[in-house]
């Protein structure tokens, strides 16, 4: 009795909690961070004079109970604000949930019925088969009554077992469907039957009044990752790029509708100062180890949906690094580089990856992408391989807004229809969609991102008859860009609704045409592959982060890459992929003679010989890099540099030729030099 009643007690607050009256609220709009989201909410409440308790229920059991703010109060005031979680009411985070479970209850009636008719029609089958048995024992039958009775025998007991072959078969159908539906309960459930948060607000009203306030709060387990789809038509295009946002959230409740904004801001990082002191110098241990590095500025944002990545692994040349240690931080699951520094690891959990190696710092990055090239006593560095696409050659002419819009494209009417029966009009292709009777001023100058015109064989080839009066090509913002002091905030305009199961929801932040420049390169001395690529200056103002991009070349899906803006320099390189119409070889000329030793030095001479031969049929540029060794020590020299006409960098030894190559044709570039060293000692060339 004592332990009843002690139970009784501890669950008295439990019962109070869920017993007390809610007020309704909902959710209007939503930032999204790269970690975690800010919830706003609206609701209305009736207050009489004096204080008044209010329960705002069906909030994520996610709230940063700190983060709770409360506005419009106008003469009301709070005397408090107190977060909690009721586990006794449970919310669904599926609509479809009950639906569903209508129809495996329908569906399980179904198959209930159906195994009634089979017993049923065994029962039949029973008494046929006896009644047989006893008519054959108990008198004698003409012959021709036994094949009447034999025939209606085989007859029906033909059509019962077929029934009941039927009707097992219309089973296994329905319990197929049964088993998909459990399928999709139990992924849907993984987000579901969650605890609901409540905000119980205590106001002090000075008299009675209909309140209507505003709540915001942080909540976390929600979050967005950048991603691109990148494409081009040819090598004559301007690059494609539309900036996309994968918003996930399980915080336990939907959002349903609503107004969403993407902020490039981290509101969940430690925002305070360093400070800077006095350095006092004293002797260590010799084999102690201070960290000099700087915290660094990238803020690489995890991403719950890679499930595996793979990358290649450098040094700080380019060189890849075999033998390095990949391991999920906090587990002991790992992996090495192999001999091609590549790597390959599942990720089952965790959020960063620990990269280490004998003689190299250590380096820690959130897994931001499925693709993570590093390379080693550097910043993290992802290898960027993109492509493009955009519309056709020189008969594409992008125009500005305004321009455009006062009807002053060369060649093109566009002030749009002047009466319905005009024919010698441009199409209009607005977001995609042919547009018919497109006049001016049906768009706001402020709402358009880009205009094209596309005139002659180009426009016909692409849209057909319709395109024989040009066509004018205008795609829209999506979002509305609001910079601030420490973030920037894209302001999506059409609603979403966002489920609280994890899954990726892909909104669509803009759409950019770049112009793009393409060439090809090889570095044969690290990989004898030719790669074309597209170069673009300007990106900073496109505000992009590190993510995915999927590549697009000449309207096939050529790859995955990723682009990353921490290390780009002044302009972004874009790998389209491979080209295997280009050869580059490189080969150490082994003739080249010269004294081994030289009193107590050590003399190796160095050439090599760089061919390229274009196999296509059109011209090409390429740009060709090898390098030559720098020296770490005053007693290895690097002397008697001879390169062609290359472009040398004596800061990093590095050599480039940009090179003009004819169909067919072969070219062939050398270079040399000589490096003296003690005798005994070694150096790796």
């Amino acid at each position: 009795m004592k332990n009843f009643v002690l139970l009784l007690f501890l669950a008295l607050p439990f019962l109070s909690f869920s017993n007390k009256p809610k007020t309704p609220s909902s959710i209007k709009e939503v930032v999204v961070y790269l970690n975690g989201a800010q919830i706003t909410r609206t609701a209305s409440c009736q207050l009489i004079e004096g204080s008044n308790e209010v329960v705002f229920s069906g909030l994520s059991h996610k709230i940063d109970e700190s983060s709770i703010q409360v506005s419009g109060l106008g003469p009301v005031s709070i005397l408090s604000i107190a977060y909690g979680i009721n586990y006794l009411e449970k919310s669904e985070s599926n609509p479809k949930i009950k639906e569903w479970d209508s129809q495996v209850q329908q569906l399980e009636h179904e198959i209930s019925k159906l195994k009634n008719n089979i017993a049923g029609l065994e029962e039949e089958e029973k008494v046929i088969t006896s009644n047989r048995i006893v008519n054959g024992d108990s008198q004698v039958l003409d012959l021709e009554r036994m094949k009447q009775i034999g025939q209606y025998y085989r007859e029906r007991i033909t059509k019962i077992k077929n029934e009941i072959f039927d009707i097992n078969l219309n089973i296994k159908k329905i319990q197929r469907q049964i088993d998909e539906l459990h399928q999709q309960l139990a992924e849907a459930n993984n987000g579901s039957d969650s605890p609901q948060g409540e905000i119980t607000i205590t106001f002090d009203a000075p008299i009675s009044t209909n309140l209507n306030i505003t709540m915001n709060y942080m909540v976390k387990d929600a979050g967005w990752v950048p991603n691109y789809d990148i494409k081009s038509i040819g090598i004559n295009a301007p690059l494609s790029l539309a900036y996309k946002g994968n918003v996930y959230q399980n915080t336990g409740q939907d959002w349903q509708n609503v107004k969403i904004s993407l902020s490039t801001g981290n509101p969940v990082y430690n925002i305070s100062k360093p400070m800077v002191d006095t350095k006092y110098l004293n002797f260590v241990h010799a084999y102690q180890k201070r960290s000099t590095s700087a915290t660094k500025k990238e803020d690489y944002a995890f991403n719950p949906n890679v499930k595996r990545v793979i990358g290649t692994i450098t040094d700080e040349s380019g060189t890849p690094l075999p033998g390095v240690n990949v391991i999920i931080k906090g587990t002991n699951k790992g992996t090495t580089s192999d001999f091609d520094g590549n790597y390959e690891l599942n990720i089952d959990y965790g959020q960063e990856l620990t990269y280490s190696y004998i003689g190299m710092l250590s380096q820690e990055l959130p897994i931001f992408s499925s693709i993570m090239n590093v390379r080693m006593e550097e910043d993290a560095v992802a290898l960027d391989e993109v492509v493009v696409t955009g519309y056709g050659t020189g008969a594409v002419a992008s125009v500005a807004p305004e321009r455009l819009l006062m009807g002053k494209a060369t060649g093109v009417n566009i002030r749009g229809a002047s009466s319905p029966t005009t024919s010698s009009e441009p199409l209009y292709i607005i977001d995609g969609v042919p547009v018919n009777d497109f006049m001016e001023g049906d768009l706001d100058e402020n709402e358009i991102q880009q205009m094209e015109v596309i005139k002659g064989d180009t426009a016909t080839a692409i849209y057909g008859n319709r395109g024989a009066n040009g066509v004018v090509v205008i795609t829209t913002k999506k979002s509305q860009i609001h910079e601030g002091a420490a973030k920037t905030e894209f302001a999506i305009k059409k609603p979403y609704t966002i489920l609280a199961d994890g899954d990726i929801t892909a909104i669509e932040i803009n759409t950019y045409k770049i112009p793009a420049t393409y060439e090809y390169f090889a570095a044969p001395l690290l990989n004898e592959n030719v790669y074309l690529t597209a170069s673009f200056k300007d990106w900073e103002q496109h505000q992009l982060l590190p993510g995915e991009a999927n590549i697009y070349f000449e309207g096939t899906y050529a790859g995955k890459t990723v682009i990353d803006p921490y290390t780009a320099k002044k302009e972004m390189i874009l790998s389209l992929g491979i080209e295997n119409n280009i050869t580059v070889t490189r080969q150490q000329d082994r003739d080249f003679k010269s004294k081994p030793f030289v009193g107590n030095n050590r003399i190796v001479d160095r050439k090599y010989l760089l061919n390229v031969k274009n196999n296509k049929t059109t011209p090409i540029n390429l740009k060709l890099v090898d390098r030559i060794p720098k020296s770490q020590n005053k007693e290895i020299k690097v002397d008697d540099l001879l390169f062609d006409d290359a472009n040398y960098n004596e800061n990093t030894g590095v050599l480039t030729w940009d090179i003009e190559l004819q169909a067919k044709s072969t070219k062939e570039k050398t270079f040399s030099f000589q490096v003296k060293y003690p005798k005994g000692r070694h150096i790796s060339l």
